[in-house]
């Protein structure tokens, strides 16, 4: 105890605090009986017992821990509004002497062996509850034990029987542990930190090592390995975290200590409580859950993951939507939610996504912690209704446990759990998680490998591909055209997904009736027109004051005409006027205003419907006068400001939109993540140079270098998709964002495309006649340059996916990952003007190397149509009908033939019905159709129509086929209608051979004319029998 030293300052700040939130408490609530979070307590009791062999942290702990800076046993401390009392032994008392100079009187009183002074200092104890009042708070879960504790326990219920005992549980919590100051959140971050260098490089590595060399390992010795690296203090110095980073360099590793002991458990046998100890099974590699708690400087955090060993797609399913379960519980949790409702919001998404989960999900998601490794009072469950504040940290824990495998591997796997657990800090915006370094995404955390013991008959297993997801590793194949592949695997495949697709069908059919139940009308197309109304001048005052000469008055100001109406000024706005001209006759000039009304315009430009049936509408008017000039600069001003105002409208229009941003909450405390030297698209104005991109706290930022004021913030929780695009095939490396919403960006126009590019090749690259040329001959420098080219396409291929992640990592609140595009899945298509190449990722189909990009979200998607797909042409075309209807279809035109199948098996294998047909078909036409009553359009057979025509145009093609497939009589009378029907049929041989014998008559010999008609005539009637014979074998076979 030689080395205690005790922080006066600090104990006396903190005693105060606490006794004016009593204060202002009881003050609240006098009134009330039961009192508020206090109870209407006027003194609070603390109580230490013995020190116990396996400690436990629990609010009496943490209330001598946040007090005074360490724990002391057997040691009783009565707090009053105006005093506290420390009763404890005689060594302890000197380390507590400080404390009396402080602002807060402190009085201590020293036990000994003298049983008389001891009582004493009890009923001076007691005296003192009795004098402050009524109720004194305590703890009812107080475990503390000891001599110290049953002697005091005696006196109490001997001298304060009409004493009540309240419960101040929740009231600690409140007014002490667990909102923190900078002090504390420091050292949380610091166990987190410790916690995560502990679960990520250490124990992941051994778990994987152990899986991939056939280890026969048990739980238990994995967590003693895990244990005696905490004593490793050289070890804490070299760590490094996922992201790059070590440990701060302040850290003291003595202080660092288990307050959940390092667990391990797989292999079917999972509990998910807190504090379970690993059992002596062998690790089995399968579903993996790993969890610890640390605590330095008496703070606590904890930390756990799920990693998932060759698993199959149902677990790969469950654990996607718990990672998502899990960050929206964080993106929820913020100053002034009320506890259950973030539960309420977690329960909610597995009802809407896996409803038969919903019995296997935790109770709770999450309790606070600091001081305490668990404050019960902070549970975040169905029940609590307790408002969250800022300053606050909790342990967020979502989990399933004891969901059937579907497709088990062996006897271990039938049944598996899942547990993810986060420390964070609750702000007034996005939370912070102090162990968000180690990674939670379903790529880091999915691990597979492939069966050693392969029979030399059995074909090589496919290598998974992570970045694959929904689309099946089978569609890649090695080949592009049709004509190289065998045609009974297409066949076999084409049959396969017509099977599938009229499941799909069926489903989107129901799923329209559904969608548009109870729709009416127009309700899902464009809305019903209104009669427009216009204000001008809401008072007469307000009129400009030329109208008194009764002229005609051009109001730019108000967008306005004031036109003289039977001697009063009558003000017309001018969306109300069609346009105005002036013409001349004579001596006369003539100034002609037309109105717009209801019923004149043709076609989709008359906007204007009637309102009541009954009213009258202006069409024109026309006014005369010698001055031609001054009708024709009114004539000119009506129509500047009409196209002004229709300029207006449409800028207007098009930015509807757009949505505001909130503000972007800057790294202050810390260098963020930066990207140098990158170019942005759409381009700003102006000169192109590179710019830099930074990760804050709640989105990124660009920065041109030339103006401060050139740069465009996104938030993560405007961003949709993030992708990576490799310079492997291509010219430059591509960071692309999509996002939800659109934003005004570089040419002051919107875009929903953000983009961040480097030039693959260097142009700074020497490749001129150098030093190192005077010494070589042939291709040896050409052969460095390609080496050197790849180097550095690798290397940019490196930072930028690293910076991808980065950002991901940073966003991962609101469910940012990195999507890659699958190079080997695309095709040449056009989609605007220039031919591009389209690929696939796991979420979309997109194209961003050439301006227009070109993103669409596969789950946006209602329907595909192929257009002209008939034998003969090399391209077809590719329609997609969006779930929006009020969306235009969007087109991708002239797609080789060559890539027909490989586009079905893309489409049918995302879940998404298709149908094709030989021609072009009048979208704007079929979506107005489908606009003007959803309801009613899905009644009478939905996309059936396109389906139909699918269908007919393969009728025809089996028709086609069975042409060469009739029996023998049939093909007989063919023959002879074909032989009737023929101009070199039988009868021409006749006519011919009569003619022969007319001329035989009249000349004894054959010239060599009739002697080639002669033959021509045999060759016929061979060749005939020849295909007659080939027919019968066909149809032998």
């Amino acid at each position: 105890m030689a080395e205690i030293k005790i922080d006066g300052k600090l104990f006396h700040e903190r005693i105060s605090h606490l006794t004016s939130a009593w204060k202002n408490d009881n003050l609240r609530n006098r009134d009330n009986d039961e009192g508020g979070i206090f109870r209407n307590a006027s003194s609070i009791l603390i109580m230490m017992g013995k020190v116990e062999q396996v400690p436990e942290l629990h609010k009496n702990n943490a209330m001598h821990f946040w007090l005074l800076g360490y724990e002391f046993p057997t040691t009783l401390m009565l707090i009053l509004l105006d005093t506290v009392y420390i009763v404890t032994t005689a060594k302890k008392a000197k380390h507590l002497e400080p404390l009396k100079d402080g602002r807060f009187p402190v009085k201590i009183l020293v036990r000994g062996k003298d049983t008389e002074e001891n009582e004493k200092i009890w009923t001076e104890i007691t005296s003192a509850i009795k004098n402050a009042g009524s109720k004194v708070g305590v703890l009812p879960k107080d475990t503390s034990k000891g001599p110290f504790v049953d002697e005091w326990k005696k006196t109490f219920a001997e001298q304060c029987k009409g004493i009540e005992e309240v419960d101040i549980t929740q009231a600690l919590s409140t007014a002490a542990f667990s909102i923190k100051d900078e002090s504390e959140l420091r050292a949380m971050r610091t166990a987190s930190k410790a916690c995560v260098g502990l679960m990520t490089p250490f124990l992941l590595e051994e778990i994987t090592d152990i899986v991939d060399n056939d280890k026969k390992v048990k739980h238990s010795a994995l967590t003693d390995k895990v244990d005696k690296k905490l004593d490793e203090q050289g070890w804490w110095k070299t760590v490094k975290l996922p992201n790059g980073t070590r440990l701060p360099s302040d850290l003291d590793p003595t202080q660092l200590d288990w307050v959940m002991g390092p667990t391990v458990q797989s292999g079917g046998q999972y509990d998910l409580r807190m504090g379970v100890e690993s059992n002596d099974e062998n690790l089995h590699p399968g579903i993996i859950i790993a969890n610890m708690g640390l605590r330095y400087k008496s703070y606590c955090s904890a930390i756990a993951r799920t990693y998932l060993m060759d698993p199959n797609k149902s677990q790969e399913s469950t654990y996607r939507l718990l990672l998502n379960i899990h960050n929206l519980i964080i993106k929820e949790i913020r100053d002034g939610v009320i506890a259950r409702d973030v539960y309420a919001k977690a329960l909610g998404l597995i009802r809407a996504k896996k409803p038969d989960l919903e019995k296997h999900f935790l109770k709770n998601v999450g309790y606070g912690i600091g001081l305490e490794n668990r404050d019960s009072t902070l549970l975040i469950s169905a029940k609590n209704t307790r408002t969250l504040k800022d300053g606050m940290t909790l342990v967020v824990t979502t989990g399933f446990t004891d969901v059937e495998n579907p497709q088990p591997q062996d006897k271990y796997s039938k049944k598996y759990s899942m547990l993810l657990t986060d420390t964070i800090r609750v702000t007034s915006a996005d939370a912070v998680v102090f162990t968000g370094e180690s990674p939670t995404t379903a790529d880091a955390c999915s691990f597979f490998f492939e069966g050693e013991e392969e029979a030399v008959a059995t074909p090589k297993k496919e290598k998974k591909d992570s970045r694959v997801g929904a689309v099946a590793t089978k569609n890649i194949t090695s080949t592009r055209l049709r004509s190289e592949r065998n045609a009974q695997p297409d066949e076999a495949a084409e049959q396969r997904r017509r099977e599938h697709q009229k499941e799909l069908a069926a489903k989107k059919q129901k799923e329209g009736l559904k969608r548009f139940a109870e729709s009416t009308g127009a309700k899902n197309g464009t809305e019903v027109k209104k009669f427009k109304r216009f204000e001008s001048y809401k008072r007469d005052n307000q009129l400009p004051p030329k109208v008194r000469d009764l002229s005609v008055v051009v109001d730019t100001k108000n967008n306005t005409v004031v036109l003289p109406v039977m001697g009063r000024p009558v003000p017309f706005h001018i969306n109300t006027i069609k346009n105005a001209s002036k013409s001349d006759e004579g001596e006369w000039s003539f100034l002609r205003v037309n109105f717009l009304s209801p019923g004149q315009g043709v076609g989709r430009k008359d906007d204007q419907p009637f309102e009541d049936a009954t009213a009258h509408f202006l069409r024109s008017l026309t006014f005369r006068s010698t001055d031609g000039d001054r009708y024709e600069e009114i004539a000119l001003q009506i129509s500047n400001m009409k196209r002004d105002v229709v300029k207006k409208e449409q800028e207007k229009k098009e930015m509807e939109d757009v949505v505001e941003q909130d503000k972007l909450v800057e790294i202050r405390n810390r260098r963020p993540a930066v990207l140098d030297n990158v170019f942005i698209r759409p381009a700003t104005e102006g000169k192109r140079v590179p710019g830099k991109v930074e990760i804050h706290q709640n989105g990124i930022r660009y920065t041109s270098p030339l103006h401060g004021s050139q740069r465009v913030d996104i938030l993560f929780s405007n961003v949709r998709h993030l992708f990576f695009q490799p310079c492997q095939h291509e010219l430059i490396v591509i960071i692309h964002i999509h996002l939800k919403d659109h934003i005004v960006w570089g040419n002051k126009k919107k875009t929903k495309d953000i983009q961040f590019y480097r030039e693959a090749t260097d142009i700074q690259f020497d490749e001129t006649g150098n030093r190192k040329r005077k010494y070589r001959y042939g291709d040896e420098d050409e052969f460095e340059q390609e080496q050197e080219e790849r180097r550095r396409r690798a290397e940019l291929d490196r930072l930028f996916q690293g910076f991808a992640q980065k950002i991901a990592e940073a966003g991962k609140n609101e469910g940012i990952e990195v999507d890659m595009p699958l190079r080997d899945l695309g095709f040449h298509g056009v989609p605007f003007r220039s031919n591009v190449f389209i690929q696939p990722t796991t979420d979309c189909l997109m194209q961003v190397v050439e301006p227009p990009f070109m993103v669409i979200t596969l789950e946006d998607i209602e329907i595909v149509h192929l257009e002209r797909v008939q034998f003969g042409l090399k391209n077809f075309d590719l329609v997609v009908v969006f779930k929006d209807f009020s969306r235009i279809p969007y087109h991708i035109n002239t797609i080789p033939v060559e890539y027909l199948d490989a586009v079905k098996e893309f489409i049918d294998s995302s879940d998404i019905p298709y149908s094709e047909g030989p021609l072009n078909l009048n979208w704007p036409t079929i979506m107005k159709t489908v606009t003007a009553d959803p309801h009613q359009f899905f009644l009478d057979g939905g996309w059936s129509f396109l389906q139909a025509e699918s269908d007919e145009e393969d009728a025809e093609e089996e028709d086609e086929e069975s042409n060469f497939e009739i029996d023998d009589d049939e093909m007989d009378e063919a023959s002879e209608s074909s032989e009737e029907d023929s101009d070199f049929g039988s009868n021409v041989s006749d006519e011919d051979d009569e003619d022969e014998a007319e001329m035989s008559d009249e000349d004894e010999g054959e010239d060599w004319d009739e002697l080639e008609a002669k033959a021509k005539k045999r060759d016929r009637e061979s060749g005939l029998n020849e295909d007659e014979g080939r027919s019968k074998k066909k149809r032998k076979h």
